[in-house]
């Protein structure tokens, strides 16, 4: 046991390739041996170590000094110590990225573990007789999945490994000699986005945000219908690290027929929990897009800590995938309000009755904020890409709250017409004689979380002069 120290704290230290983790390993020791915690669940996630769910563990044992392994990127994570022994390690990146090809080496004995990311190829030589080399994975073997490794030559002059014993004169397998140079490797691709819903208002905004990016992938009804088990079933999601569910039934007043209320529950519950299931076992992030209708609107402002009391059938389906998703590890739940996107919606309608010379009712006690598309998606966007704290976010455009019927004297102005064609109403009113859903009165979300995450929310009034194409009269953007 001579050069391992024994009783130093457990420690992690960054290296040149991102994700890879060098870590310090309590090893406590006398006379008859030594004895240490080789993983520690609480203890390793307390200083950062991904909850990346190891499934198999492995041994390599090498009987002479001078084994060399390598250079191997499997398509999973792994945790790598030394049981007994030493070896000298050398790290490749060989993921698509610009690291590609970034190299760190150290020296490993039972006092040290690194921890080595999906596509990180992964080579040892060992420098005593007998050593163990051990690693968790977090994915079980199988020639499906060999077939998706990544190899670089021991020996490549890009990598320049520095070996401490020459190759020449080393243990190797003739496998390992035969693997290509670092110019002839072929990245190993990031795990993909799955985006479902991609031809709704929300996904075609999702479109538009992950334009270029080839690791996201965009699926409409056509090649994912989210009441079809067959389509959870019959994907591959090890291939995947995060579903963004962009679908929903929307259908507030239909949800109230016995027709709408087996659909509501079939794609915003059932379809969610399929989801869900797969997210949990596969450790993917699953992103799930609720309402301000999970609530009864009775407060004034709503924040992610309230409790559900919806009043219809949509809202109740929207607080039960809010429910499913909320024990899934890995998510984010977006709750939104009066969404406005790409198609028909209430900027469009208000647009085209001002054109046509109507004078609308519209709803004046119901008040909330607008959330445009393209802001739900950035949001989301940057909740992934920031690595924010799992959990619910509100998330709508900022500004002061209005009604329905502030918004529609807004864009009749902003189109050039008359505001005072638009007459307020009360939802009694309005709804008086109709087969309608009840509505929240106040659809307020706090957004004080969503901030915090350093994510700039842009005004509803400044998204209704864009999508108008005029400045917002003075007079009335002050109301």
């Amino acid at each position: 046991m001579s050069g391992i120290e024994f009783s130093k704290p457990l420690a992690a230290h960054e290296t040149p390739i991102p994700g890879v983790v060098l870590y310090d390993l309590p090893v406590h020791g006398d006379n008859r041996g030594w004895f240490k915690e080789n993983w520690q669940r609480e203890k390793m996630l307390a200083l950062g170590l991904p909850d990346f769910g190891p499934v198999q563990n492995n041994i390599s044992f090498n009987e002479k000094a001078g084994t060399t392994r390598g250079i191997h990127a499997e398509p999973w994570d792994k945790f790598v110590s030394v049981a007994t022994g030493r070896i000298f390690g050398a790290w490749v990146d060989l993921r698509e990225g610009p690291s590609f090809g970034a190299v760190f080496t150290a020296e490993l004995d039972p006092s040290k573990a690194i921890f080595i990311p999906r596509g990180v190829g992964n080579a040892f030589q060992t420098l005593e007789d007998g050593t163990a080399y051990a690693y968790l994975v977090n994915d079980h073997w199988s020639a499906d999945a060999q077939s998706q490794y990544t190899f670089l030559n021991l020996a490549d002059e890009t990598a320049a490994v520095p070996w401490p014993i020459p190759l020449a004169q080393a243990e190797l397998s003739d496998k390992d000699r035969a693997h290509p140079r670092l110019a002839d490797v072929i990245p190993m691709a990031p795990r993909r986005t799955l985006v479902l819903g991609a031809d709704g208002q929300l996904g075609k905004a999702l479109r538009k945000a992950y334009d270029g990016d080839a690791s996201v992938e965009f699926a409409a009804r056509a090649e994912f219908d989210l009441t079809d088990p067959k389509s959870v079933e019959t994907k591959n999601w090890k291939n995947y690290s995060t579903i963004i569910n962009a679908a929903a039934y929307t259908a507030v007043d239909k949800a109230e027929t016995p027709e709408g209320r087996r659909a509501a529950w079939a794609v915003n519950v059932t379809a969610v929990a399929r989801l869900a299931r797969v997210a949990v076992e596969y450790g993917l992030t699953l992103v799930n897009v609720s309402s301000d209708y999970v609530f009864d609107g009775t407060a004034d402002v709503h924040d992610e800590t309230e409790e559900f009391s919806p009043l219809g059938v949509y809202g109740q389906t929207k607080a039960a995938g809010d429910a499913v998703v909320s024990v899934v590890p890995r998510h984010y739940i977006i709750r939104t309000s009066w969404v406005i996107g790409e198609g028909a919606n209430f900027v469009r309608t208000m647009e085209r009755l001002a054109e046509r010379g109507i004078k609308p009712s519209v709803v004046d006690d119901q008040i909330g904020r607008l959330s445009f598309t393209q802001d739900i998606a950035a949001g989301i966007k940057h909740l992934l890409e920031s690595n924010a704290p799992y959990g619910v976010y509100n998330l709508t455009n900022d500004g002061d709250p209005q009604s329905w019927a502030d918004i529609a004297k807004s864009v009749y102005e902003l189109s050039g017409h008359d505001a005072d064609h638009v007459t307020g109403v009360s939802t009694e009113e309005y709804f008086r004689g109709k087969d309608a859903a009840p509505r929240p009165l106040h659809s307020e979300l706090d957004l004080t979380k969503l901030r915090a995450t350093g994510f700039d929310i842009a005004p509803q009034d400044a998204r209704l002069r864009d999508i108008a194409g005029r400045q917002l009269p003075r007079e009335h953007a002050a109301n």
